[in-house]
């Protein structure tokens, strides 16, 4: 990470087996992702994530 991410927004986007990740705010989502309604710095995107994703198994293997 560099000193640039502190101050870049992101969006935490999950994918159809529930995966979590960050994408940069201002670019348009990946195929097959979509946004999870949380968007901030990335340390707050970073505390969602922990917050919710809390089984880190793809949904097909839950």
């Amino acid at each position: 990470m560099d000193d640039e991410d502190d101050d870049r927004v992101f969006q935490v986007v999950v994918n159809h087996e529930e995966q979590y990740a960050l994408w940069p705010a201002h670019l348009p989502l990946p195929a097959g992702w979509r946004a999870s309604g949380c968007t901030g710095r990335r340390e707050e995107c970073l505390e969602y994530v922990a917050e919710v994703w809390t089984d880190l198994r793809p949904r097909s293997l839950r």
